[in-house]
């Protein structure tokens, strides 16, 4: 007997903590199923002082997940595919986590423990699903599918950076050229200006105002935005502010669909998953809704969940919440009712990435012209602040 922390979800949905003692990781799991909770980890207690804070690449990650599922079909054992994964030169950060579970595994723990053990490096979606191959024999199988779902997100995330950045080099650029628009130009300006009589336009008051923050009060401009920048990150502290920004976010002509369908796209991606490998529903619903990265999408899980646990469906709790295309929701719909909803949900997002593919497209060429047009109207302000009081001074003389 020994002793086991874990992290479960209760029958309320709710994230519990504790210890117990068992002979092993798979029995304590299973004792709290027994108890009605959903084991999420569940660590030895010496195993726990071993956990390490290393990130892994996404697409690495992939990829070795793909090598182990190669070698488990090939017929080597798992503990030597281990091994072998842990001693590859091209990935030392790889290499080095797969040789402390190797080790791991060789003095009796069940890889799903020892990656456990890691919640930095490994998320409770991989622990989960190793979990369920482990005890239902297929860890081959559920390898390759994972490494698929870690290659697809990976592939979207890199379609999204790539997407963003001609517009960010084309909105650095411009701030740059409005810097030295205010901190270079502007000012030689003043000293003409102070010739005139009266009060200069307000128009022109404003452009030398900004000039002076950037320039002559460049300290108390940066004290200002830290405070400001702190204040905020306080504010998005209170679950009331980040509800609200969310549900603002989602408010957005372009923005908010394209964060709904990245949001969708992930949940379904991983609930498909999780369930086309064997795990319970209630339990791949809490897993997926901590990876569905938006508090509204979060919110609308947990109506979910609440719908499954009462014996209801998940289609009009998603139909409601108003982050799933219709006809998404009618195939998942189908897909209850044939039983076969892990595969249509991966199904699904694949499709959904082809809209975020699609929505990237088009926002990036709404997007390049709007800053060319934001830049073109900075420059045309300062151009006629500056002009009208010289017109001004020119009529005077």
């Amino acid at each position: 007997m020994g002793a086991y922390r874990y992290t479960a979800f209760d029958t309320a949905g709710k994230r519990v903590r504790g210890s117990l003692e068992s002979a092993s990781a798979r029995t304590a799991a299973l004792e709290l199923e027994r108890k009605g909770l959903t084991p999420i980890q569940v660590d030895e207690q010496a195993a726990v002082q071993r956990r390490t804070g290393v990130r892994l690449p996404v697409r690495k990650l992939a990829m070795t997940y793909q090598q182990l599922s190669d070698l488990q079909r090939a017929g080597v054992p798992l503990l030597r595919a281990l091994r072998i994964v842990g001693k590859q030169k091209s990935s030392p950060k790889i290499a080095g986590v797969f040789d402390q579970l190797a080790d791991e595994v060789a003095d009796g723990v069940e890889l799903s423990t020892a990656m456990g053990n890691r919640p930095d490096t490994f998320a409770s979606a991989h622990v989960a699903l190793i979990r369920a191959g482990e005890k239902a024999g297929i860890l081959e199988s559920v390898l390759s599918r994972l490494s698929s779902m870690l290659a697809a997100q990976a592939e979207l995330r890199a379609k999204v950076m790539g997407s963003l950045i001609y517009p960010s080099v084309l909105a650095g650029f411009g701030v740059l050229i409005l810097i030295v628009v205010f901190t270079a130009f502007v000012p030689r300006f003043r000293p003409l200006f102070a010739r005139l009589e009266g009060d200069l336009p307000p128009l022109t008051g404003f452009v030398f105002f900004v000039s002076d923050l950037m320039g002559r009060y460049i300290g108390a401009t940066v004290v200002g935005v830290v405070v400001v920048g702190v204040g905020i990150a306080m504010l998005r502290r209170q679950e009331k502010v980040r509800q609200w920004a969310a549900e603002t976010q989602l408010k957005l002509p372009v923005v908010g669909r394209l964060v709904k369908t990245l949001s969708a796209a992930r949940f379904c991606r991983l609930l498909g998953t999780l369930l086309d490998n064997g795990v319970p529903m209630i339990g791949a619903m809490q897993i997926a809704r901590q990876a569905a990265g938006h508090p509204v999408m979060a919110r609308a899980i947990d109506v979910a969940i609440e719908s499954v646990r009462g014996g209801g469906s998940i289609t009009d709790p998603m139909s409601e919440s108003g982050l799933f295309d219709q006809d998404v929701v009618e195939m998942i719909a189908v897909a209850e009712t044939a039983n076969n909803l892990g595969e249509v949900l991966v199904t699904i997002a694949e499709t959904i990435d082809k809209r975020v593919d699609r929505l990237l497209t088009t926002s990036v060429r709404l997007l390049e012209p709007l800053l060319l047009v934001l830049i073109a109207v900075a420059v045309v302000v300062v151009a006629a602040a500056l002009l009208l009081p010289m017109a001004e001074l020119s009529s005077g003389l």
